[in-house]
């Protein structure tokens, strides 16, 4: 690189760094990775690569640092004059980067993570231990022990298409992630050197990895994309959050009596499940999806399982087994004869071991379907494994009865034989259709035939894999009692006049403005239906509702929507207590703050009195599930603080705060309510606002995108909002720098209500808005208005665009007036780094995809699009989305 452009180089990036006050150890990591990204980029074999990227990249931290016109426009200059194959590999290698910023990132979360060794910050209630000290204060040690034992997290993955990283492209991450942490470790020259040639290596493959899928992920791959979470991180992780907690609770006494926490985490997955929309989630794939998590967990816990048994060589004269054990013994070994003799012979006078060695055998004959050795159903196993358990707390060793053997029992409770429990969901006016056909006779069509199937699949699936495996069905659109009772008809037919129905828990899914006002007039109803009404005797009055954060935000906008959920929760959390049900919450949040996203805990700490009441129950979705689970200190710590938060939400003082305030702004949750409504409405309903939002934004090129194997809109057309998808219209606009959904209608809600002191003091009091208000800086921290006018210059409608920009101008004008800031994330400064150090290189991103979304919107339109500029532009979408941290 000449000297010029290096010396130039080192003062522009240098000033940049210092001002984002990075962590030493982080910039380091930073400065290692870029180094070894350069070195790959100049031995690339392109002439000029790694020049032309740091030419790019040093005029747009000049224009983001000084914000002057010129500045941006030099930038745009340079990616403009690269030719279509440069701008191809200069996009790469920003989006390389952001892979490698990201993971440097990560790192410095996980190096202060383990510092703290699950240790609360003084004064903090972040966390299990910090949440348990505050509610024993309040409550009394015995109420908060009580309520720490009956709590529930169950977080739900789903594949919705969000993740634009490819599978490929992770797996090197997470090697890369193991080196830094060999590369802290290192000792001495030579061991550096081994581990930075490691890193080199890895960073090349990643750079020859192609950054696009060839095709779509099938639901089959999907299902095996979250088995990677379960095997990497989750089997070991969640169990090891319980001793924590255990370790924190009972500080020295831990692991020599019963642990005082139960496992309180509960998986649930709709990948394999989820039909509504995809025509590809078949009756068989279902059953195959069931079929490969069981196959997972139950090699999981068959290895662990001998693992521990190998260990408890513990004599018989030492440790005496109880009767019971050696009963258990003899019906082992009269079982599985050859295997016991074999096993005596290896552990003479060992019982405890012989025993958990024969049960890791009934265990694999369970994956195997022997029938001869199998368990029928995890408690069979938990009631052996009590057995064991028991007769070494008789025989004085409790450390044996309550370490390594515990976490095996804990893993049996929580992920059972099916490891997550897999729901169906489907439309209701498919329900509606296939009734139809049923009612009018003759033969049925091939959807209804489906329809059909997918019951009988549900009881295999419980008959497989117990209970816990299948039964929750949720209902898309839930717009009336009829549309809950049609589920158990639809059963009942499936079954025919002689079979069975599954036991099904029927879920409703308020999803529009409209059908979250109805909620609590339909569920009043729908208790009184005989099948609702003998499961709620069933499960001691236990009912799930599920509310849909996508298509209300889509509906009304973000402000209203927000407010209306509130208020929808307010409403059923009051008729269920009423009625004396015991209401879970199941929260269809995205990623994206159009999408409900977001901070977890916030959000959970702002939630109606009773509306969590120790259960919290939340979608999991794309980039989120390898954001929040793909490594174990991070998985680790956000169940930590979402159980946290779950746990802290009943607590009076947070109950009397939120009631208080929500009474207090009445008022102004009104005036914001009508007024956003009214400014959202303004635009998304403007003549011809569909096909100007598929110009102005990469809407259309999105679904090129091979992400998930859900298609991304409902029809062919784009003339209407309600024929999009939640997630290509929040992806579309993220991609765009312009973060609408996230935003629009809150600067004129604010304006509206006008006092600047009371919307202050709502701020420091009122935790809905607050969170609000957070949300929305962080969104719009991340938008470019420069970026965005030059995307909103592709369309033909300047009093759009003005309206967009207006709006943008009012809500950051008014956000700063209120948290009394002169920057956005001014109060959450390792967020707004976070931000700041990533925004000019997505600036790049944003610069090459605007350039290749001009081509091609500037194409005859019955021409096909140029590959290379499609191919361009894609790339630099999958860049944004790892830059920004977000897709849908």
């Amino acid at each position: 690189m000449p000297e010029s452009v290096n010396t130039e180089a080192i003062d522009v990036v240098g000033r940049f760094e210092a001002e984002q006050e990075i962590p030493e150890r982080m910039r380091a990591d930073v400065h290692l990775l870029g180094e070894l990204l350069g070195q790959v980029l100049r031995e690339s074999g392109s002439p000029g690569l790694y020049e032309d990227v740091e030419r790019l990249r040093i005029a747009t931290i000049r224009a983001y640092t000084d914000e002057t016109d010129r500045a941006f426009e030099e930038a745009a200059e340079i990616a403009d004059g690269f030719s279509i194959a440069r701008a191809d590999e200069v996009a790469r290698a920003f989006t390389a980067y952001f892979h490698l910023v990201n993971l440097a990132e990560e790192h410095q979360r996980v190096r202060t993570l383990r510092a703290r060794d699950g240790r609360p910050s003084r004064g903090a209630v972040d966390s299990i231990a910090g949440a348990y000290a505050q509610l024993s204060a309040e409550l009394g040690q015995a109420t908060a022990l009580d309520r720490l034992r009956s709590m529930r997290f169950h977080p739900v993955f789903t594949a919705h298409p969000t993740e634009a990283r490819r599978r490929a492209v992770s797996a090197g991450i997470r090697r890369l992630a193991e080196l830094l942490d060999e590369h802290d470790d290192a000792n001495g020259v030579a061991q550096l050197g081994r581990v930075e040639r490691g890193m080199l290596e890895e960073i090349d493959t990643l750079w020859r990895t192609a950054p696009l899928r060839a095709e779509k992920p099938s639901p089959v791959d999907e299902v095996r994309s979250v088995m990677a979470v379960f095997d990497e991180t989750l089997y070991t992780a969640i169990p090891a959050v319980y001793r924590r907690i255990d370790d924190l609770l009972r500080g020295g006494e831990s692991g020599d009596e019963p642990p005082l926490v139960r496992p309180f985490v509960r998986l649930g997955t709709w990948v394999g499940g989820d039909r509504d929309g995809n025509p590809f989630v078949t009756a068989a794939v279902t059953k195959q999806a069931a079929a490969i998590a069981s196959e997972h967990v139950l090699l999981g816990l068959e290895r662990t399982a001998a693992r521990v048994g190998r260990t408890l060589t513990l004599d018989a004269t030492t440790t005496p087994p109880s009767d019971a054990l050696l009963a258990l013994w003899q019906r082992l070994r009269a079982a599985d004869e050859e295997a016991a003799a074999e096993v005596a012979k290896r552990s003479p006078n060992e019982p405890h071991r012989r025993v958990l060695l024969l049960l890791s055998r009934r265990i694999a004959a369970t994956r195997t379907r022997d029938a001869d050795l199998a368990y029928r159903d995890p408690d069979e196993l938990l009631a052996d494994l009590a057995v064991l358990q028991g007769s070494l707390v008789q025989a004085g060793a409790p450390r044996q009865a309550y370490g390594h053997l515990q976490q095996l029992i804990w893993q049996v409770e929580t992920f059972g034989f099916h490891l997550a429990e897999l729901e169906v969901r489907q439309h209701s006016a498919v329900h509606r259709k296939v009734l139809a056909e049923l009612e009018a006779g003759g033969p049925l069509s091939d959807l209804a035939e489906e329809v059909l199937q997918v019951f009988r699949t549900i009881a295999q699936l419980q008959a497989r894999y117990g209970g816990r495996a299948a039964g929750r069905y949720i209902v898309s659109f839930t717009q009336s009692a009829e549309d809950l009772a049609n589920v158990h008809r639809l059963a009942r037919a499936a079954a025919g006049p002689t079979g069975t129905p599954p036991v099904l828990d029927v879920i409703p899914l308020f999803e529009t403005f409209a059908d979250l006002q109805a909620a609590p007039g339909i569920l009043a109803e729908i208790v009184g239906h005989p099948e609702f009404a003998s499961r709620l005797d069933a499960t001691d009055r236990r009912l799930e509702v599920m509310l849909g954060y996508s298509d209300s935000s889509k509906d009304v906008g973000p402000v209203a929507a927000t407010l209306a959920l509130y208020e929808a929760q307010r409403r059923i959390a009051t008729w269920a207590r009423e009625h004396g049900i015991v209401l879970t919450l199941f929260h269809g949040r995205g990623g994206a703050l159009g999408r409900g996203g977001g901070p977890a805990n916030s959000a959970i700490l702002a939630q109606p009195p009773h509306s969590v009441d120790g259960r919290f129950k939340l979608t999991e979705q794309g980039e989120v599930i390898f954001a929040r689970y793909g490594g174990r200190d991070i998985a680790m710590r956000h169940i930590d603080q979402v159980a946290a938060a779950v746990l802290l939400a009943s607590a009076p003082s947070i109950e009397h705060r939120n009631e208080a305030a929500a009474s207090r702004f009445t008022g102004v949750a009104a005036t914001m309510d009508a007024t956003s409504r009214e400014r959202f409405f303004a635009l998304v309903k403007a003549p011809g606002f569909a096909p100007w939002f598929a110009t102005v934004t990469p809407m259309e090129e999105i679904g090129l995108l091979a992400l998930g194997s859900r298609p991304a809109r409902r029809g062919l057309s784009v003339e209407s909002l309600e024929d999009l998808r939640a997630i290509p219209w929040v992806f579309s606009w993220t991609q765009a720098r312009i973060n609408l959904t996230g935003w629009f209608g809150l600067g004129s809600a604010l304006e509206a209500v006008g006092d600047e002191a009371l919307l202050a003091e709502a701020y420091q009091d009122w935790p809905l808005f607050q969170t609000m208000i957070d949300n929305v800086a962080m969104g719009l921290a991340k938008a470019d208005e420069r970026i965005a006018r030059n995307y909103l210059a592709l369309g033909d409608r300047d009093d759009l665009a003005r309206m967009v920009l207006d709006e943008m101008h009012r809500t950051r004008d008014w956000v700063l007036r209120i948290t009394g800031a002169d920057q956005l994330l001014a109060n959450k400064p390792v967020l707004q780094r976070a931000v700041k150090m990533r925004s000019p290189y997505v600036d790049a991103l944003s610069l090459l995809q605007l350039r290749a979304l001009r081509a091609l919107r500037a194409a005859p339109e019955d021409q096909p699009a140029a590959p290379d500029l499609q191919r361009l532009l894609l790339l630099s979408v999958s860049g944004v989305a790892a830059g920004l941290q977000n897709t849908g």
